[in-house]
């Protein structure tokens, strides 16, 4: 989870991996705020614009059409690898997707199926359309493969993310194929090995030195054996969490959101469900930026890995 970068840090971050930026009208203040939340922010996702020629295609995304205003990304990046900035915080890209394909970018770990569309993507992800007609023979260039790859990864080490916080429209919501003409897995590759790089190159050579000496090495000391990994109780599912539960994983939880700040108990916690525990974790839901109705006191799972209840 991340704050959304400012305009001036989204074009920094794009223009220090080495792309040509190119900043598109009022771009910085274009985008679909009034219409629901931008953030927090959880990856990157890859589009192609179905559409030939780059002007065209800018324009397009900037404004949309009549039955989905723009604008329609956050950047397009064209057939020669340049960038345009056509918006900035909520933009109709992504739509209704999986909420556990969400829940594996922001966990950073493999993608699920996506097999619904219940979740606000345009809230979460950044979005990049690639100018393809998407037809699987309008061709890649190379420079707009690696352009795709560089703004990914620009993104990725502004907010410390792995290659694994990109994803393709078409494993996010189902009947999607974009993008169609190479495959996420080989991209995300491709922006794996980019974050491995120092981004601002290999260090400047030192002047030799006379060699040492061998001296003969100090034993180590005997290791310390390791404490043992805390254990969290995993997340017993939203139907869990009904009026009148009782359990001793509501009292680990209630423990755990007095800690936090976020406890709204006169008395307790105790091991029954009651409208001051979901009182409490509506704060915790709030205290992670969620807001609305994702701040309704019922637990989900990525909210719950992140409040780690001790096993109990």
């Amino acid at each position: 989870m991340a704050t959304p970068l400012s305009a001036d840090r989204l074009l920094r971050a794009l223009r220090a991996e080495g792309l040509h930026v190119i900043e598109h009208r009022s771009w910085r203040t274009n985008n679909r705020n009034h219409k629901g939340p931008w953030g927090p922010t959880h990856g990157v996702m890859i589009h192609h614009t179905v559409s030939a020629g780059t002007a065209s295609s800018v324009e397009l995304c900037y404004n949309g059409h009549s039955a989905l205003p723009g604008p329609l990304c956050h950047g397009v990046i064209a057939k020669d690898g340049t960038v345009y900035l056509v918006g900035n915080g909520r933009a109709n890209h992504a739509g209704l997707g999986d909420d556990n394909v969400l829940n594996a970018v922001v966990m950073e770990t493999p993608l699920p199926s996506d097999n619904e569309a219940n979740t606000d993507g345009n809230r979460h992800f950044y979005g990049f359309e690639a100018v393809n007609l998407g037809d699987g023979k309008d061709p890649w260039p190379a420079e707009q493969l690696i352009a795709i790859e560089k703004a990914a990864a620009a993104i990725c080490r502004a907010h410390d993310w792995d290659e694994r916080s990109v994803i393709g429209h078409l494993e996010w919501q189902p009947g999607k194929v974009d993008p169609r003409g190479f495959t996420m897995n080989s991209m995300r590759t491709r922006i794996g090995r980019r974050l491995d790089q120092d981004p601002d190159g290999p260090a400047a050579p030192t002047k030799p030195t006379t060699p040492k000496p061998p001296t003969k090495p100090k034993p180590k000391p005997p290791a310390k054996p390791k404490p043992p990994a805390p254990k969290y109780e995993p997340f017993p599912g939203t139907s869990f969490f009904a009026v009148g539960r009782r359990s001793p994983v509501v009292t680990a939880m209630g423990k755990r959101l007095v800690a936090e700040g976020c406890g709204r108990y006169t008395v307790g916690p105790g091991p029954a469900w009651s409208t001051a525990d979901r009182n409490s974790y509506a704060a915790w839901q709030r205290k992670l930026g969620y807001t609305g109705t994702d701040a309704n006191g019922i637990p989900g799972k990525t909210s719950w890995d992140r409040l780690k209840v001790p096993n109990v």
